[in-house]
């Protein structure tokens, strides 16, 4: 009699005439005013599934209360049956005064019984059976459990990791669009871990996941890392990471295992550099005539040769080379060190003296870097030596040491890039044979990157003179050309606009 699906009201329904009586109520008549004011019907309106957050609940069937109890019913049943056999014992009496007044008090009875309710009525809304189909093996879902989460339906079997497919049983669990994920998988795809100690990097104080990122090579690492003292690399600046071991110098610097591979380390290699550097510049029509020495020096020596010029410009925080103007003593490299374990060993130098015989004394060069960041290094300060060799004279900063990072960047565009067209000056100046080839050919992948990375410190630099003065030296070659640049220069002292 009931329907499975939603509460229901009993209504009692009476069949049959209820004949009029003389004298006093039927006991059928008192016995059902009785009854409708005395009990007030009863509602089931089931249990209503919900879901709070990312929390899941299984589903039962829902089966409604039935609102009276059997004995109840049969009790009704024997009433009316009683008394439809007394009244059909008794003579009709129409026009009985007393029966409108009977009536009245059975509807005002019933209409009392209809607006008793013990709680209000929440029909519980079921969705066909065709409409649950599970998110996991995308079937229906039949009779039985099922979860529902974020308006998707799955069987409990299904309900699985989108990473390790493995159950998820837990009370929380993480979304990713549709699919679910256990909370600890989902870090592990998507939470960042530190390049350096190989950590979940951890969040800071508003709850949220901070960290810093190299601008080129991408390496993300804690903030904390920057000021724990970890050993960055004095060539590509990657931070060193627990997973490799960095060489270090003696010097207080760092170099990464990448760079070692192609590092300048001894006089003979950076010489054979250093010529081909000179060669690419006659390519240019810029020939250099003086024999300028180059030396390979240590930090330290680098820092005192410094000291003692009167003027130039050099680059801070760290000075990589330097023309050098004055007559000095310079501890040079003897020769390549040996390694043990992390660390140089056995570094042999000897005191050269410097004497003036023209507007340069010599071209340092820092030891230990590669061998493209030596070049660009050398080009650098070979442009000094040619301005001051062809009466160049009051530049300001910006202007001579931005022409020299131009030519620092053309030269690693050529070695990382051959061929190249980009820059209108290399194309229109330098004959594609006169270009050093040796060990272009051979340069590996990660060579090739440093060289591009080397290329982006100098596009990218923020100093006023390094910075600003290559932008601007950048734009004026790729106007005018480096020929009409130079002799601008000459003549104004300034870039052309």
């Amino acid at each position: 009699m009931a329907s499975s699906n939603s509460g229901y009201l009993f209504r009692p329904r009476v069949h049959g005439n209820i004949a009029p009586y003389t004298g006093r109520r039927s006991r059928f008549m008192r016995w059902l005013c009785k009854f409708f004011k005395g009990t007030g019907t009863r509602v089931s309106n089931g249990h209503h599934p919900q879901v709070n957050g990312e929390e899941n609940l299984f589903h039962r069937p829902i089966k409604p209360v039935d609102d009276r109890s059997k004995a109840e019913n049969e009790d009704l049943d024997h009433a009316i049956a009683l008394s439809l056999a007394e009244d059909a014992k008794r003579p009709n009496a129409a026009g009985y005064n007393g029966r409108g007044s009977d009536d009245d008090e059975l509807a005002r009875a019933i209409q009392e019984s209809l607006s008793m309710s013990s709680q209000p009525y929440y029909p519980v809304q079921v969705l066909p059976r065709g409409n649950r189909i599970c998110g996991g093996c995308h079937h229906e879902i039949g009779c039985g459990h099922y979860l529902s989460c974020m308006g998707t339906f799955w069987h409990p079997q299904c309900f699985r990791c989108h990473a390790c497919h493995q159950l998820i049983c837990e009370s929380e669990f993480t979304l990713s669009g549709i699919d679910p994920y256990h909370k600890s998988c989902y870090k592990e795809l998507h939470h960042p871990k530190c390049d350096v100690c190989l950590e979940f990097i951890p969040t800071n104080r508003a709850g949220l996941i901070e960290y810093r990122a190299h601008p080129f090579w991408g390496q993300k690492y804690c903030p904390s890392h920057e000021h724990d003292r970890t050993p960055r690399c004095c060539s590509c600046e990657r931070m060193e990471s627990r997973s490799t071991r960095y060489i270090c110098l003696g010097d207080g610097r760092s170099l990464c295992l990448e760079c070692l591979d192609s590092a300048i380390m001894d006089i003979v290699d950076c010489q054979s550099l250093y010529h081909s550097i000179r060669d690419y510049y006659e390519g240019m029509d810029m020939k250099i005539n003086q024999q300028i020495p180059m030396l390979l020096v240590e930090r330290q020596a680098l820092n005192e040769a410094m000291e003692g010029e009167k003027d130039g410009h050099h680059h801070v925080p760290e000075t990589r080379g330097l023309c050098l103007s004055e007559e000095q003593t310079v501890s040079s490299i003897l020769r390549r060190p040996k390694f043990g374990g992390n660390r140089i060993l056995d570094m042999r130098t000897f005191p050269q003296k410097l004497t003036r015989q023209c507007e340069v004394t010599a071209i340092l060069v820092l030891y230990g870097l590669p061998r493209l960041l030596t070049g660009s290094i050398l080009a650098h300060e070979l442009m000094h030596g040619w301005l001051r060799l062809r009466g160049y004279r009051n530049l300001s900063p910006e202007v001579e040491e931005g022409i020299c990072q131009v030519l620092a960047h053309m030269w690693l565009e050529s070695e990382v890039m051959p061929g190249s067209t980009s820059m209108p000056s290399s194309s229109k100046y330098v004959p594609s044979s006169s270009i050093p080839s040796s060990k272009k050919a051979g340069k590996s992948a990660t060579e090739k990157k440093l060289g591009e990375f080397f290329m982006h410190q100098i596009a990218h630099d923020t100093s006023p003179a390094y910075g600003e003065g290559f932008r601007a030296a950048n734009a004026a070659v790729n106007k005018y050309g480096l020929r009409r640049t130079l002799e601008h220069m000459r003549l104004t002292g300034n870039f052309p606009m």
